[in-house]
């Protein structure tokens, strides 16, 4: 069985990259769903579904067989994250960035779940949801950075940008984290609490709505600035690729946040947003991973761009 396993990068690892990245994605339209379908407490205890059940009962209704649904995929990131890290562990030494990432997933999978039992716990205390998604949104970065790495060269990677477009890379990212932040502050303060009992945050959801535009405007300035500089970069990186991604996740999300806004946040819009949350923090993350190249390559790309310039 040892020998069945991958001993470098082939089909099935790349699969397994995609896959965590895919479910992780997921995972979080699905909440999204139990949330904005007010079925949040569709199971109303953890680990257990009710007191005397693991499952949901028919009496429950289509609250409990959203939210024991939801449950249930956890186990599917369960299996992505054994099958990722047992295409890695062979390589444990040659990629040890992959294996290491593979197993910091694995392990911050239940600890994921179990922040999601607190939820319920706490009957969907806004700040524990709020966490609950943070938390997803880093999985899901996690997950982003695999699969850059999967694709990359093995070996010692440098820099090959000038550091003002590294600087203002990282800036972006900033601005990724504090509009994602400032996000689930509104959603928090909103009327989708995942349940009709379930607290609110007590902030002016309108003017957290205005607060939460602020970096995302910054944001979009910030990455119209590396979208062109872009251009001027070593081509091996592709960047204008993974920057134009970047922008037209973050196009998409202020239309639809827009949209949302002006619509009475009808849940469809709302966990579309919710979703491309998510996908916002995999396209930095993808932009941050492509900043670097093996060392030989890296030193020939800045000579070759202080050249240019």
């Amino acid at each position: 069985m040892w020998r069945l396993l991958p001993d470098s990068i082939d089909r099935r690892v790349i699969a397994a990259a995609w896959a965590t990245l895919v479910v992780q994605i997921g995972i979080v339209a699905t909440g999204g769903l139990v949330r904005l379908t007010g079925s949040g407490l569709g199971c109303p205890t953890w680990p257990r579904c009710t007191d005397g059940s693991f499952v949901a009962t028919p009496e429950m209704g289509i609250h409990g067989v959203i939210e024991f649904g939801n449950r249930l995929l956890t186990f599917v990131l369960v299996i992505v994250a054994i099958v990722t890290f047992l295409f890695v562990v062979r390589m444990r030494r040659t990629r040890r960035d992959l294996f290491w990432l593979a197993l910091i997933i694995g392990l911050y999978v239940p600890v994921q779940a179990i922040i999601g039992g607190i939820t319920v716990l706490t009957n969907l205390n806004p700040y524990v949801v709020g966490l609950h998604y943070l938390a997803s949104a880093i999985l899901v970065a996690l997950a982003a950075v695999f699969v850059a790495r999967v694709y990359a060269a093995p070996g010692p990677r440098a820099r090959a940008v000038p550091s003002w477009y590294a600087i203002t890379t990282h800036v972006t990212s900033l601005f990724v984290a504090i509009t994602v932040i400032v996000g689930i502050l509104v959603t928090g303060s909103g009327p989708h609490a995942g349940d009709g009992g379930a607290a609110r945050n007590g902030l002016d959801a309108e003017f957290m709505q205005h607060v939460h535009s602020w970096p995302a405007y910054i944001l979009l300035s910030l990455t119209l600035v590396l979208l062109v500089g872009a251009f001027r970069m070593p081509r091996t990186l592709r960047l204008p690729l993974w920057t134009g991604l970047l922008l037209a996740v973050e196009v998409a999300q202020t239309l639809i946040g827009l949209w949302q806004a002006r619509t009475g946040l009808p849940i469809v819009l709302v966990n579309i947003h919710m979703t491309l949350a998510v996908l916002l923090v995999a396209a930095m993350a993808a932009v941050v991973m492509h900043l670097k190249a093996p060392v030989a390559a890296s030193e020939d790309a800045l000579l070759a761009t202080r050249t240019h310039r």
